[in-house]
C-alpha cells in the first residue's frame, strides 16, 4: 500500500464523534454483524449502535453470563454465542455453528483485546497478546470468510492502536521464546499484527467484494487497561498520582460511545466502498507519519507495508497450522 492511499478523506466526522452520530440515517435492516468483545467498553457501544441501525448482532463471549447481563438493556436483535479466542477449538466451532445457518456475514469487527499484560501463553505455546489480538482473530476470520462471500459488500474492521509505533512485529521471535518479555512491545507487536491483517485481507477480498479496515479508536478507559496498576498510568502520565484524571488528558481521552466511533464509521460509511486496506482514526482515513507526527497520531510505515503484510500472512499460517 502507497502513503498516498493513507490521505484523510474529509468524513465530516472528528475526534469527538459518536458510534451513534456515525451511524443516523444508516438502514442495516437485514444484515448480519459480529462484534468480538461487544459485551464491554468499546465493544458494547459498538453493538448498541450496530443494532441501533437494524443489524442483527452475533457476540462471541469467553463469559457468556457477562455478556447476558451486559446486553441485557441494549435494544435490538442481538445473539450471544460461547468462543475463547485463546482457544481455537472453541473458535471452530463457533464459526462452524454460524456457518451452518447459513447466513451472510456484512460485518466483522476484530475488536477484543488485551493489553499489556503479564507474560502468559495460549494455544501452543503463543505469547498471549499476539495469541489473542491477532492468531485467534485471524483463524475465526478465516473460517468465517465463507460466510463474508455470501454477501454483498461486506467489511472486517480490525481493531489496531496508537500502541503500533511501540514495535514492528518481532519476525524472529514473536513469542518471546528466546528474548525478554516487554508487555508494551508485544501490544505493539499485536497492534501492528492487526493493522497488517487487515490490509492483507484486504488484498485478497476486494476481488470477491470483501473490503477490511483498521482502526485506532482513540484514548478510552475501559476494562482494556484491567492489567495496569494506577501507579502505571501515573507512570504514562494518564492518571495523577492521587488516581485522578489530569485535564489535559480529560480532554484527550475519549468516551466508550466516541471510541467505537471510528469502527462503526470503517464498517458502514458508504464514502468507503471502493478503498480498503487503510489505516483509520478520528472517524476518517489517517495520514502517513511524518517525523513531526505525535506519537499519538498517524500511522507508521511498518503498519501498512504490503511486504509486511505478506509476510505475517506467512507467519500466521504456519503458527495456526502447527497449533
Amino acid at each position: 500500500m502507497a502513503a498516498s492511499d493513507q490521505v484523510p478523506m474529509g468524513s465530516g466526522f472528528h475526534a469527538k464523534s459518536t458510534a451513534a452520530e456515525v451511524i443516523a440515517g444508516r438502514d442495516l435492516s437485514g444484515k448480519n454483524a459480529i462484534v468480538t468483545g461487544g459485551y464491554s467498553g468499546l465493544g458494547l457501544e459498538t453493538v448498541r449502535a450496530l443494532a441501533s441501525a437494524g443489524a442483527r448482532v452475533t457476540v462471541p463471549a469467553r463469559r457468556v453470563d457477562v455478556a447476558e447481563a451486559a446486553l441485557a438493556e441494549v435494544a435490538g436483535d442481538i445473539e450471544i454465542a460461547a468462543m475463547d479466542l485463546a482457544d481455537l477449538r472453541s473458535v471452530e466451532k463457533f464459526t462452524r455453528e454460524y456457518d451452518e445457518t447459513g447466513r451472510g456475514l456484512d460485518i466483522l469487527i476484530n475488536n477484543a483485546a488485551v493489553m499489556a499484560c503479564p507474560l502468559a501463553r495460549v494455544g501452543p505455546g503463543w505469547e498471549s497478546q499476539f495469541g489473542i489480538n491477532h492468531l485467534g482473530h485471524m483463524a475465526m476470520s478465516l473460517a468465517l470468510a465463507p460466510a463474508m462471500q455470501r454477501t454483498t459488500g461486506a467489511r472486517m474492521v480490525a481493531l489496531s492502536s496508537t500502541g503500533h509505533v511501540r514495535s514492528d512485529i518481532i519476525w524472529d521471535d514473536p513469542n518471546y521464546e528466546t528474548r525478554p518479555y516487554d508487555k508494551w512491545e508485544a501490544y505493539g507487536q499485536a497492534k501492528t499484527a492487526d493493522a497488517l491483517f487487515a490490509l492483507a485481507v484486504d488484498r485478497r477480498g476486494r476481488d470477491v467484494g470483501v473490503r477490511a479496515f483498521s482502526v485506532h479508536p482513540g484514548g478510552i478507559f475501559t476494562p482494556l487497561q484491567r492489567h495496569l496498576t494506577d501507579e502505571e498510568m501515573a507512570a504514562l502520565g494518564w492518571k495523577n498520582p492521587d488516581g485522578t484524571i489530569p485535564p489535559a488528558v480529560q480532554a484527550m481521552f475519549k468516551t466508550p460511545e466516541q471510541g467505537a466511533s471510528t469502527s462503526v464509521w470503517a464498517a458502514t460509511d458508504p464514502r468507503l466502498a471502493d478503498k480498503g486496506g487503510v489505516y483509520c482514526e478520528d472517524c476518517d482515513i489517517a495520514a502517513f507519519a511524518t517525523e513531526t507526527s505525535q506519537r499519538w497520531e498517524h500511522v507508521r510505515p511498518w503498519a501498512c507495508s504490503d511486504e509486511g503484510a505478506e509476510r505475517l500472512w506467512d507467519l500466521s499460517e504456519k503458527l495456526l497450522a502447527n497449533a
